[in-house]
């Protein structure tokens, strides 16, 4: 087995942590030492921020490149290799691919053992989570700002145009809207409503005056317009 160490410290992290480059390297020799690795080679960042993506971090990228089936990778502690859940995880994947494992001093944790597989098992699932709380956290946003009559990204909604950063009604399109939707409230069907716009001429947003069912139900379902009516 060659143990592969990775220490890293941001300037901020070294100030509130107090673990130096030299610690970290000092406990990561020790482990390989008591463990009898056949050798040991240690890779560092400096002043680089656990948050950034491992394919960014230099040290980290050579230490990945070094490691081998029955290798394992040695850090002082999960957050000096990396501060997002969801890179942990995929970075405990990679080396279980490689035939290699993961090896966290701090914690007591190695991915080659029935506990510390359990550990990643719980991570994926808390990286699951995460991942669904900023999704919704995001979502909620773009409502909030859709209702505040805030453009959050795409094209501009038929029925609208843009005057700076918000939303504004455009008085010809929204004619049309009031009238697409008398028709559909009064049974008219999409496609019997897209050949009545192209007969008055109504332009899409994309260009030209050709409408088709989607067309028609994509206005009528526009969350732009859903909140600017609520208003």
């Amino acid at each position: 087995m060659k143990a592969i160490g990775y220490s890293r410290v941001s300037t901020a992290g070294q100030v509130r942590d107090g673990v130096s480059l030299e610690v970290q390297e000092k406990k990561i020799r020790l482990y390989a030492e008591l463990h009898e690795a056949e050798s040991v080679e240690i890779f560092t960042d400096a002043g680089i921020s656990g948050k950034r993506k491992a394919a960014r971090r230099p040290g980290l990228k050579a230490a990945l490149d070094r490691i081998g089936k029955g290798d394992c990778l040695v850090v002082f502690s999960l957050s000096r290799l990396s501060r997002s859940t969801c890179e942990l995880l995929f970075l405990a994947e990679d080396l279980k691919k490689r035939g290699a494992s993961l090896v966290s001093l701090s914690e007591n944790l190695s991915t080659a053992g029935a506990a510390g597989a359990l550990f990643f098992t719980i991570l994926a699932a808390l990286c699951n989570f995460e991942s669904d709380q900023i999704s919704e956290r995001v979502t909620a946003a773009c409502e909030n700002q859709r209702a505040k009559g805030f453009k959050t990204g795409g094209g501009v909604p038929f029925g609208f145009t843009v005057e700076g950063k918000r939303l504004v009604p455009e008085p010809a399109e929204q004619l049309a809207i009031r009238g697409i939707r008398d028709q559909r409230q009064a049974g008219a069907s999409l496609r019997v409503i897209a050949r009545e716009l192209e007969a008055q001429g109504v332009r899409r947003k994309a260009g030209g005056s050709t409408w088709n069912a989607q067309a028609v139900k994509n206005v009528l379902t526009s969350k732009t317009l859903e909140a600017a009516l609520a208003v």
